[in-house]
């Protein structure tokens, strides 16, 4: 093992308080060059392992036995002043949620070379320079400027790949990668994962890549192993594991991550009339305009939103898609009456919505309904999960006592949790128990319309399958109308029956999804289509191949608006 950068040896890791082992005997190593993924489902133990590494153990946890021997150094018993020396330039950590990792009162620029300032590698203005040849690599736009920027004032996707360009700013010899593409939309993620590859690979550098994506990792990783309630269960390079999984969990998470791809486009079950519906829609959205700043003359300063129209149609799922900053969650926002419109117009029913929530009666504010992208900031830590839930019964509806906690259990049921999940708190559940309680709660206030916010993007394989049943379920039994957003063409062709591509705040394309994301018409979907990541080897060069190729003619063509009769597929053509 002299060539190895990293090796773990039958280590265990177990709960303070006793209890199965988060980490049960694992032994593994990898060398300069080397990529192993850790594969697995929520609480496998995949990020307790790869955190280890840096020597960093969850509170609530403690080793029992075993060894991690970063380039020489243990570093489970190394003194936290070694530590501090190591982490950043020997090893560097890639978070999955980079919202909760940056300061927000600092900016860009600052956090992303505070590590050359911090082990005084390089002077200021070098250390700049690399970081905004780092920013372009990883296609974040005007790159000698966007890191003058706070954290709240670029997209989530943005921000994430910021969090990539720390990582590999002093192009550390360990990379520990945990979920690091899971919020980013399909052509930012092709993008970051080739970043990452061919960062990787100047370097010679080892990594740990944590995700539930088998797609993903068959483009980055030269090894996989497969986690399971803490034990590594199969092991092997990633060709024998896509190819010839032995045990059955690894050929069902094969088998879940063949089954999200677009190929399955228009297979949900249609709920909704068909698309020459004679009843009036349950939600139209008319020439919409909204965006941040001062609004004059019917126009933000900045616009984010620019002349969106869409019908939705009671027990239909319309998706909305398109990349990080397209205005999806902003349009998830005006129709819930959390961000007002500068123009336009929302009716439910028929009837015109006030713009602000504030505005709206109790009555209307209870029939559309948000789920949030991340539940753990959606939901207080402090309260119970029946807590959480009987607030909003209460509010809606004055349920209270005995008949409250009737409609907890039920609404539990509902998302398929058990009743003692009441008296849990948030941080006692998995991420993807967590989303379902999201769900709960928005379902508490029994809605007509339901908004879907990047729900699965930070869920495993088969939890987000198991989620995307769960809301085509509730769509059928309560003949919900929901819209779902999301950067995953996959999950949306899996669950709805129209969609509406989003770019740059207009729609680009909308229709049946099956004949949208089948036979995209416009330039801009089929990169989003192109985009979309397959499990075999191979697949990255060739989406970076399309990706070239379209994003030239989308540079290099104007779009210009197209008159279609009332029922046709909406879209923007594309003319030289």
């Amino acid at each position: 093992m002299s060539n190895s950068v990293l090796s773990i040896e039958d280590l265990v890791v177990e709960p303070v308080s006793g209890g199965r082992p988060v980490v049960d005997g694992i032994s593994i190593s990898v060398e300069r060059g080397e990529v192993l993924a850790l594969i697995g489902a929520s609480g496998s133990g995949k990020t307790t392992l790869a955190l280890t590494a840096l020597g960093h153990l969850r509170p609530g946890l403690r080793i029992r036995r075993g060894s991690v021997t970063l380039d020489g150094t243990e570093m489970l018993r190394a003194a936290p002043q070694t530590l501090r020396s190591l982490r950043g330039r020997t090893i560097a950590y890639i978070a999955q949620s980079a919202a909760a990792a940056f300061n927000p009162r600092l900016r860009l620029d600052a956090q992303v070379t505070e590590v050359s300032r911090v082990h005084n590698t390089r002077p200021y203005k070098e250390a700049l320079q690399a970081a905004h040849r780092l920013y372009g690599r990883l296609d974040l736009p005007n790159p000698e400027v966007v890191g003058g920027r706070f954290p709240h004032q670029v997209s989530g996707g943005q921000l994430q790949r910021f969090m990539i360009a720390m990582g590999l700013q002093e192009s550390p010899l360990l990379l520990v990668c945990d979920e690091p593409t899971s919020a980013l939309d399909v052509t930012t993620q092709v993008e970051v994962l080739r970043a990452l590859k061919q960062g990787i690979a100047d370097n010679n550098t080892a990594a740990l890549f944590v995700s539930h994506d088998l797609a993903v990792v068959s483009q980055i990783a030269t090894k996989i192993a497969v986690l399971r309630a803490g034990r590594v269960i199969e092991f092997g390079t990633a060709r024998e594991i896509l190819d010839s999984p032995r045990e059955a969990y690894t050929r069902e998470l094969v088998a879940a991550s063949k089954h999200m791809t677009i190929g399955s486009a228009g297979a949900g079950h249609i709920i909704a009339p068909s698309p020459s519906h004679a009843a009036t829609p349950l939600l139209t959205v008319e020439k919409v305009v909204a965006g941040f700043g001062k609004v004059t003359d019917g126009a933000p300063a900045v616009t984010t939103l620019s002349d969106i129209s869409l019908k939705l149609h009671k027990g239909e799922v319309v998706g909305v898609i398109g990349e990080s900053g397209s205005g999806k969650s902003t349009l998830a926002r005006v129709i819930a009456g959390l961000h007002p419109a500068a123009q336009g117009k929302i009716y439910m029913d028929g009837k015109n919505l006030a713009d602000t929530v504030e505005r709206r009666t109790v009555s209307e504010r209870q029939r559309i309904q948000l789920v949030f992208q991340m539940a753990d900031t959606a939901l207080n830590q402090k309260h119970s999960v029946g807590r959480i839930l009987g607030r909003v019964l209460k509010f809606f509806h004055g349920t209270s006592g005995r008949a409250r906690e009737a409609r907890v259990a039920e609404l539990l049921k509902m998302v398929q949790l058990p009743p003692e999940y009441a008296n849990r708190l948030p941080s006692q559940l998995s991420g993807g128990e967590k989303q379902r309680v999201n769900l709960a709660r928005a379902l508490a206030a029994e809605p007509e319309i339901l908004i879907c916010d990047e729900i699965t993007s930070a869920l495993d394989t088969i939890v987000a399958e198991s989620i995307i049943q769960l809301v085509e379920d509730l769509s059928k039994k309560l003949r919900l109308g929901i819209i779902f957003i999301s950067h995953d063409l996959a999950t949306v062709s899996t669950l709805a029956q129209e969609v509406t591509v989003l770019r740059h705040g207009r729609i680009v394309e909308s229709g049946p999804t099956q004949i949208v994301l089948s036979s995209p018409k416009d330039p801009y979907t089929q990169l989003l289509v192109s985009s979309v990541p397959q499990a075999r080897p191979g697949w990255l060069e060739e989406a970076i191949a399309t990706r070239n190729r379209l994003r030239h003619a989308l540079e290099t063509d104007v779009l210009t608006p197209v008159s279609v009769s009332e029922g046709s597929r909406s879209t923007l053509a594309v003319s030289s």
